[in-house]
């Protein structure tokens, strides 16, 4: 899912694990400091639009995807309005996003699991929101974390599973262990607020294809730093 890339610096070889996991204190103090309002970027007024939105965010963007929300909670102002909802209907008023067949059929699924199951309020455990269609853990996460507060893991998207391997905190592909491994480096309290900091800077200086390194506050200890 993540394209690994080699690590530049030698010193990366060396390095014990304690000495990763005050590196990875070091980078997350700065993301910290350089993102202080980092925030899910998703617009949303309850929680089980949060929900809807985070379905509609895979393999699409933040910004297609809060263009397409409004007109779609309009039409589908309740988890009851979603569970009945014309899937035909549905599908066109979410075509923009990507694979819209499979969101349009979890979302509907997820409505009634939610409706029928939970009274129709969103879950609040790990559990529980894992039996939810369309659902797994890194949208749980986002779900949990922003709609209660609750902190179970850290969500890993491409971005995050990107940079992670960057910073030689990961040699896996698999978004569970990238999480696993991220999880063993950074104390709870950590755990919500970095997914949004290495999304934001992802998107401002760790880019895919042409990363920004001279600018990076990370560039001394990043070692697959360009300079």
């Amino acid at each position: 899912m993540f394209r690994f890339q080699t690590y530049t610096k030698p010193w990366i070889k060396k390095e014990t694990p304690f000495e990763k996991e005050q590196r990875a204190g070091e980078i997350f103090r700065r993301l910290k400091k350089t993102y202080p309002k980092a925030v899910i970027a998703l617009t949303y007024k309850t929680n089980f639009e949060l929900l809807v939105a985070v379905i509609l965010s895979a393999q699409c963007t933040d910004k297609k995807v809060n263009e397409i929300t409004p007109a779609l909670f309009k039409k589908y102002p309740s988890v009851r309005a979603f569970a009945r909802a014309n899937i035909a209907e549905l599908e066109t008023l979410i075509h923009s996003s990507g694979f819209y067949h499979n969101k349009a059929k979890s979302i509907i699924g997820a409505a009634k699991k939610i409706e029928s199951d939970f009274k129709g309020e969103v879950p609040r455990t790990m559990k529980e929101i894992l039996t939810v269609p369309g659902i797994a853990r890194k949208s749980a996460n986002v779900i949990l974390g922003n709609a209660y507060g609750v902190v179970d893991g850290i969500a890993v998207d491409t971005h995050v599973g990107r940079i992670s391997q960057r910073w030689a905190f990961t040699a896996s592909d698999n978004p569970v262990k990238i999480e696993q491994d991220l999880m063993e480096l950074l104390p709870k309290k950590e755990w919500f607020g970095a997914t949004y900091r290495i999304i934001d800077h992802g998107r401002a200086i760790c880019k895919a294809q042409r990363p920004e390194c001279a600018r990076c506050p990370l560039k001394d200890i990043c070692p697959s730093s360009l300079v």
